[in-house]
Formats: structure tokens, sequence, C-alpha cells
């Protein structure tokens, strides 16, 4: 069976920076909806149509086609009075929008000093070019319910 609009992809992957290094990868296989349902990065939906079971794929991901440009403005200092005292850490995440009418984003704290709290809400990859690599492994035609909720059910994919 080829990929297409409404098949379940279960594939094995590995994301690497521009230096080679290895940032994440696939301990098991995992699982996603074909077809623009945001399961995977887009480029990588369009470059795996057509292929089937046993296929490779391996694409250079820009920026703007995986976790974005970095964005400066996202980078906020706050007053530390602002959090719960002695409970701020660098690498500790948090939900919060700039203001009343952005859509909330998920920042990490960067820095603490003092008096202040550095958080940026970049994707710690936004801006970087980076290298993907998959050997797809299963295809199968999507289930009803897997459809309605827009991803894959099962093994590799969400369970309910």
């Amino acid at each position: 069976m080829k990929i297409d609009k409404n098949t379940v992809v279960t594939i094995s992957y590995e994301l690497r920076n521009s230096e080679g290094e290895v940032l994440e990868q696939s301990d098991e296989p995992v699982s996603y909806l074909h077809g623009g349902y945001d399961g995977i990065f887009q480029v990588v939906e369009e470059s795996l149509h057509g292929k089937g079971a046993g296929d490779e794929l391996e694409l250079t991901l820009e920026p703007e086609h995986a976790f974005g440009e970095y964005d400066a403005d996202l980078v906020r200092i706050e007053p530390i009075n602002q959090f719960p005292e002695g409970q701020v850490e660098v690498g500790m995440q948090f939900e919060g929008s700039a203001d009343e009418e952005d859509e909330w984003i998920l920042y990490t704290v960067t820095d603490v000093t003092e008096d202040k709290v550095i958080v940026d809400g970049n994707h710690p990859l936004a801006g970087q070019r980076l290298f993907f690599k998959c050997t797809v492994s299963e295809v199968r035609p999507a289930s009803e319910d897997e459809i309605a909720h827009e991803h894959a059910h099962g093994e590799h994919g969400h369970h309910h």
C-alpha cells in the first residue's frame, strides 16, 4: 500500500542538527495520520506521499519548514517577583501570552538573576536547519475513528 490521504504511516526517524549531532530519534516506531492533520512536518508529509513500507527518506529542513525562525520578540525579561518565591529555575517551562490578545505559548526560563527572570518563547530548535531521516515500516488505511479524531490510534499512535 502506498502513502495517501487517510492512511496511517509508521516510521522510525532521526533528527540531526547541522553539526550532525542527533537531536532526537525514535526508540520505537511512531505513527501519524497522513493527509494534512499536522501529525508531522508538512514538508516531510509531502515528501512521504506515494511511498510505501521499506522506503527511506532524507530531507534538509529549513527553519520555516520545521520549528520556525528565531523570534527575538519572544524573549522577555520579567521581574522575579512575578514568580513564586524561591521556585523559579533555569529550564522551567510555563504557558503565557505577551498580552490579552495573543495566543498562549510555552516559555522556557533561560536565566535567573537577583531581580529578573529571562524567558524565551521560541522552540529550542527555532532558527536551525535540521536533517530528517526516516524509514517507513508500515502503511495501512485509517479507521473512521482515526479520521474523526484526526490522529493515529493503536500501538504506535495515540491511545484513548
